[in-house]
C-alpha cells in the first residue's frame, strides 16, 4: 500500500486525500487547525461536498487519518502534495505565507528523511511561484537539493465543488509539470490509476494552465451575461441565444447560462492573481479585466431592476433564496448573493433569507438579517423573491403569484412560476 501525506485537510486537500484512499492508498491528512483535524477524525467532514461524508466513514482510520503533527506524516510516507489555501491579498495577488510555512516545515521534516522523497503542488500558485518559492525554501531547510535529494511536480486541481470527488476520481486530464524527469515517472506512478491524458509540462506551464483554464470559463460567464443584458433591453431570449451558441462544437454549451455572475474560491481570485502577475510582468491584460469588471457589476444590475420596479421601499419585504455561491455545497465565499444582500440593506429594505446549507455562515456576515427554516417560509413571507443560488429544491416552491426575480436561470421555459422574470434573459 503506497503511503502519502497532505499538508492541508481543506477543501482540495481532503478531497484528495478521500480519493486516493478510496483508491487503496493510506493517507494522513497535516494540518495546523486542530478542530478540523479532530472532525476528520471522528469521519465528519469539516466542510460539505457530495459523498464526502459517506467516504470518511469507509476509509476512517482504515485508509485515511488526520494530524497535527506535519513531520510525522512526512516521514511515515514516500509522496506529500501541498494543499494549503492561497487566498488573495487586497492587491489581487495571493498570499503565500501558508505555501511558505508549508515549504519550510515540510524541509525540516526531510532533513531527518533518508531516503527520497516526491513533493507535489496542488495549492493554487502564480507561474513562477514553484521555482522561485517552493523549491528555494525546502532546499534551505533541509539542507537537501531538488532533483537528487527530492523531486517536485507541480499538478493543478480541476476539480468543481459539488462535484469534486467524482472529478477527481474520473478527470478529464491530469498536468504534471517538472523540470526533473524522475520526478515526473514518481508522480506518474501515483496517477496509474487515471484514464485520461497525462500531460507533462514544466512547472510554469502546469501553474499557466489553472489560471488559463479558470479565466476561459470565468470569460464565457461574462460574455453571456453582457450578451444577456442587451438581450434584456431588446427583448430577446437570451437562452435562446446562448442555446443556438452551444450548438457550436467550436464554442460549446457549458458556461452559457446568463445570470447573476460567478463566485466562490477560485474563478475571481484567480483572475485577480493573473491580472496582477501580468501586470507585474508590465503586460495589462485587458480582457481578462473586463471580465472581471462585468462580473462584480451584475449584482448591482438586480438592484437596478427592483429599483426601476419600485420594489425598493422600506416597507417591501426582499426574500432571498440561496447564499452559497452554487449550488450543492455550504461555501457562500465571493457569493454574488452576498453583494445583493449588502446592497440591499443599504437600502433600508426588509431582508429573510434561506439556503439549505449556507446559513450558518452567511449569518456571521450578516447577524441582522432574517434567516428562515426553509424556502416555502421565505417565498410566504416575502414581497418579491430573489432566487440567487440554482439548488433544485427551490422549484417545487409555491410562489402563490408574487414576484419572482431569477438571477441563476434556474426555470426552463416551461416550468416558471406566475410573475417570473429573469435578470438578464
Amino acid at each position: 500500500m503506497q503511503k502519502i501525506s497532505i499538508i492541508g485537510a481543506g477543501y482540495v486537500g481532503l478531497v484528495t486525500a478521500a480519493s486516493f484512499a478510496s483508491l487503496g492508498f493510506s493517507v494522513v491528512c497535516a494540518d495546523i487547525d486542530r478542530k478540523k483535524v479532530e472532525k476528520i477524525n471522528r469521519k465528519e467532514p469539516p466542510i460539505y461536498e457530495e459523498n464526502l461524508q459517506e467516504l470518511l466513514k469507509k476509509l476512517v482510520p482504515k485508509n485515511l487519518s488526520a494530524t497535527t503533527k506535519l513531520k510525522s506524516a512526512v516521514l511515515g510516507s514516500g509522496a506529500t502534495f501541498i494543499c494549503v489555501g492561497t487566498p488573495s491579498q487586497g492587491n489581487g495577488m495571493i498570499y503565500l505565507e501558508a505555501v511558505r510555512n508549508a515549504s519550510r516545515e515540510l524541509g525540516l521534516a526531510l532533513k531527518e528523511k533518508k531516503t527520497g522523497h516526491l513533493i507535489i503542488v496542488k495549492s493554487t500558485v502564480v507561474p513562477e511561484t514553484t521555482e522561485n518559492v517552493i523549491i528555494p525554501e525546502i532546499e534551505k531547510f533541509s539542507e537537501k537539493r531538488f532533483g537528487r535529494d527530492f523531486g517536485v511536480v507541480v499538478n493543478p486541481e480541476f476539480l468543481r465543488e459539488g462535484t469534486a470527488l467524482a472529478d477527481f476520481l474520473s478527470p478529464d486530464r491530469i498536468v504534471l509539470g517538472s523540470t526533473d524527469a524522475r520526478s515526473i515517472r514518481a508522480a506518474r506512478n501515483l496517477y496509474s490509476w487515471a484514464e485520461c491524458p497525462i500531460v507533462e509540462c514544466s512547472f510554469r506551464e502546469a501553474e499557466m494552465a489553472k489560471y488559463a483554464s479558470n479565466a476561459f470559463l470565468a470569460t464565457k460567464i461574462s460574455f453571456i451575461n453582457d450578451i444577456g443584458n442587451i438581450c434584456k433591453k431588446l427583448s430577446i431570449d437570451t437562452n435562446k441565444i446562448a442555446y443556438i451558441m452551444g450548438l457550436d462544437s467550436r464554442i460549446g454549451k457549458n458556461f452559457l447560462k446568463a445570470g447573476i455572475g460567478f463566485g466562490g474560491s477560485c474563478l475571481p481570485k484567480d483572475l485577480r492573481a493573473i491580472i496582477q502577475k501580468a501586470e507585474e510582468k508590465d503586460y495589462s491584460p485587458e480582457l481578462l479585466s473586463s471580465v472581471l469588471e462585468v462580473n462584480m457589476k451584475q449584482p448591482s444590475k438586480l438592484i437596478e431592476m427592483l429599483d426601476s420596479r419600485g420594489m425598493l421601499s422600506r416597507k417591501m419585504r426582499v426574500g432571498i433564496l440561496g447564499l452559497t455561491f452554487k449550488a450543492n455545497t455550504d461555501d457562500i465565499r465571493e457569493s454574488p448573493s452576498l453583494e445583493v444582500i449588502r446592497l440591499l440593506t443599504l437600502r433600508g429594505v426588509q431582508i429573510c433569507a434561506y439556503d439549505p446549507k449556507g446559513m450558518d455562515a452567511a449569518k456571521r456576515i450578516f447577524p441582522k438579517i432574517r434567516y428562515k427554516r426553509s424556502a416555502q417560509q421565505v417565498a410566504d413571507k416575502s414581497d418579491v423573491i430573489l432566487i440567487l443560488t440554482e439548488w433544485a429544491e427551490f422549484k417545487k416552491v409555491n410562489f402563490r403569484g408574487k414576484q419572482v426575480i431569477d438571477g441563476k436561470n434556474l426555470f426552463g421555459e416551461g416550468e416558471r412560476p406566475g410573475n417570473y422574470e429573469g435578470l438578464c434573459w
